[in-house]
């Protein structure tokens, strides 16, 4: 019996695809990449400004000496490098969090509420299993972070799917509230009482325990399973079908038989469960404890990570690991170079202005054939209005 040759693939077929494939990544990941190092080339002058306002002689050499720093704190070694995915990862979580929700054509403001709801609920019970085995008190502290963000999510979803209440607006309101909510905990029931300041005790053998370096944690490997589940669950089921269709077009979602009300309670709900797996990262495998004024702005730096990913949970996963690179890299590049620590909220915050500006960015620049950059979450401006009161 003969047996068919194999098919050949020729090499014009290969260098086809090759381009086919390299046009694509340009046309998606443009935008982003050019808004970066606008941002880095903006940042230099704020460094020659913050230089000339102390009086110090100017520089020309300083933002190459600041952002070589940056790097070397950042990478610069392999603790270094395990810091930065410590904390690159609550920026995973929150940004698939925000981003799960743009999918759905929602605007999911409320990740720092849920954020530091997640926290408050995984020191709760892990304080109160501080003395119980690790297989006991470590999975409930965490299933009880996560559960407390997504009850915090699940509420703007229902306010809206009921009363059509814009998520905008309600997960606002609702990071104040969680703000008191902690406020109040931390203050009284969880209170230790020999603290000179509203501080809970330390969660004992609820913590993530370190695998790697410093504080390389458990908390990163499940950041990284939860990129592979969003993935799988945006695109490799029938619900994640039906949230993408919902953010697309509810209308066409609810002739098709869906059930938009149903979908954005489930995707908020989501939302918040990824954004209190944030939070119980943070308590359970670096700071251990809780203060009254838990200042932290994980929740609305993961807005910024997930504009920058285009709402792609393998996106998050890079715009995470620059912005927590740059969170790493910080003391070292302030140490070096005197450069304020703060620079770094000036970068993130002009990537921001870049993407929101991406149109012009693209005139300017004559980037033809990519995508805006915000195109991930343009159905956001056709939830106001008539698209609220989905049926």
């Amino acid at each position: 019996m003969s047996v068919a040759p194999d098919p050949v693939v020729s090499t014009p077929d290969v260098v086809g695809r090759a381009r086919s494939l390299a046009r694509r990544t340009w046309a998606v990941a443009a935008v982003p990449l050019v808004s970066i190092g606008l941002a880095l080339l903006t940042s230099v002058f704020v460094i020659y400004a913050a230089l000339l306002s102390t009086g110090r002689p100017l520089r020309l050499e300083l933002p190459l000496e600041a952002y070589a720093a940056l790097f070397d704190g950042a990478f610069g070694g392999f603790d270094e490098i395990v810091d930065t995915l410590a904390q690159s990862a609550p920026l995973i979580l929150g940004g698939l969090s925000v981003a799960l929700a743009f999918k759905a054509g929602l605007f999911n403001i409320g990740a720092q509420g849920q954020f530091l709801l997640g926290a408050l609920g995984a020191v709760a019970v892990g304080v109160a299993l501080k003395g119980q085995p690790v297989v006991i008190a470590l999975p409930l502290a965490l299933a009880a972070g996560m559960l407390a963000g997504a009850a915090w999510g699940f509420i703007p979803g229902a306010l809206k799917a009921i009363s059509g209440a814009h998520e905008v607006v309600t997960t606002i309101m609702l990071n104040y509230i969680a703000l008191a909510v902690v406020a109040a905990a931390v203050s009284g029931p969880l209170d230790t009482p020999l603290s000179l300041e509203p501080l809970t005790d330390d969660v004992g053998n609820a913590a993530l325990p370190i695998l790697v370096g410093r504080n390389g944690h458990a908390g990163i490997v499940l950041a990284f399973l939860a990129v592979a589940a969003v993935s799988w669950l945006l695109f490799r089921t029938t619900r994640g079908f039906e949230i993408r269709t919902v953010g697309a077009n509810p209308d066409a979602a609810r002739y098709a038989g869906m059930r938009p009300r149903l979908l954005i309670v489930l995707t908020m709900s989501l939302a918040g469960l990824l954004a209190g797996a944030s939070g119980a990262t943070v308590l359970l495998g670096i700071t251990r404890n809780m203060t009254a004024p838990y200042a932290t702005t994980v929740g609305f730096d993961s807005i910024a990570v997930a504009l920058l990913a285009r709402s792609s949970p393998v996106g998050v996963v890079f715009a995470a690991l620059l912005f927590g690179a740059m969170r790493a890299g910080a003391p070292l590049m302030s140490i070096r170079t005197l450069v304020p620590r703060e620079l770094i909220d000036v970068v993130q915050a002009t990537i921001l202005l870049f993407l929101v500006a991406n149109a012009v960015i693209r005139r300017v620049l004559a980037l033809r054939g990519v995508r805006g950059g915000l195109e991930g979450v343009e159905t956001i401006t056709r939830s106001y209005g008539r698209d609220v009161t989905v049926r």
